[in-house]
């Protein structure tokens, strides 16, 4: 197939691109980095090419859209700048408009869009946005669609569990916001095979699938699942709800936004699904200990991840 991306230079793109390129589909990646100066950005893979768009300006994503099959967005963002929302709707709703637009106008059915776990839910403006999109690609009657809705993502480069890492790594305490927010983290090779799979798996248009892992762990107890798998002693202090607030709104101003007033109120809601998507597609969902360890750890040539090594894709979830 030929496929278009929008937003797959990132963490998740950079796996996506690897296993579609291995099944021998013809990848577009649309982005607005120009490839040559930010080349030690964008992964070459064979089948692999990147083009430079502006999704604003509808002659060039459709000129970009020609001759697709099928179209797979990841675009996101966890914080915007400012506040109010018109970040994230500019970075979630505005893209999935336009894309609507060129492939309806090029006969361009195939759709498969990559949300988020409770999207449309609560107030966090990063939630609301993601739901406004679901809305539109619902709403497009010439559009066949799939929208796949992955919990936290983990796997290598992720930016989960290092970034944890990074806080742990220089402190003897981390007093943690939201402490108490129950998390279902997926393995993003689960999240790729359950993408990749949808794209001929007509069975899955018009659905929306929560895609989760196997366990239920509270936000606290992944922060110190982190500095075990570290190999570090580390005392995480959870914050009362009161002070989850005050440390948010205070990292409202701090550059980069390492947490925010919106990221609190999207932790208001618990990040877990009863109804796996993953099963429904036969893919049995890995847990973290057979993964995480092993690109958090120090790496020897014996020890691999199973991103790294395709060897280790099919072996059983220890129990």
């Amino acid at each position: 197939m030929r496929i278009v991306l929008t937003g797959a230079t990132g963490f998740l793109g950079r796996h996506l691109l690897a296993e579609l390129s291995a099944m021998g589909h013809e990848c577009r990646v649309l982005t607005n980095h120009d490839k040559n100066k930010y080349k030690h950005k964008l992964a070459d893979f064979p089948g692999v090419e990147y083009l430079k768009v502006n999704l604003r300006v509808a002659a060039e994503l459709e000129t970009a859209l020609q001759g697709a099959d099928g179209v797979i967005n990841l675009i996101g963002i966890l914080n915007e700048r400012g506040w109010g929302g018109a970040g994230f709707r500019a970075a979630h709703v505005a893209p999935v408009r336009a894309l609507i637009a060129a492939c309806e106008l090029l006969g361009i059915r195939r759709f498969i869009q990559i949300s988020a776990l409770n999207a449309g839910l609560g107030s966090s403006h990063y939630l609301l946005s993601k739901g406004e999109a679901e809305d539109l690609l619902r709403s497009a009657g010439e559009i066949d669609e799939t929208i796949l809705r992955p919990a936290v993502i983990f796997g290598a480069g992720d930016s989960f569990f290092n970034r944890f890492a990074g806080l742990l790594r220089f402190v003897p305490l981390l007093p943690l916001a939201c402490p108490n927010a129950r998390m279902q983290p997926v393995w993003v090779g689960d999240v790729v095979a359950a993408t990749a799979l949808c794209l001929d798996h007509r069975a899955t248009i018009g659905k929306t699938l929560d895609l989760v892992g196997p366990e239920v762990f509270t936000l606290f107890q992944l922060v110190n699942k982190t500095a075990r798998y570290k190999g570090w002693q580390r005392r995480v202090i959870a914050l009362p709800n009161w002070l989850s607030r005050c440390q948010a709104a205070l990292m409202d101003f701090v550059p980069g936004k390492p947490f925010s007033s919106d990221n609190y109120r999207s932790l208001q809601i618990d990040s877990v699904s009863r109804h796996n998507g993953l099963l429904d597609l036969g893919i049995k969902p890995r847990g973290m200990d057979a993964i995480v360890p092993l690109y958090l750890a120090p790496k020897t040539s014996q020890t691999k991840t199973p991103e790294e090594n395709p060897k280790e894709k099919d072996s059983d979830q220890p129990t």
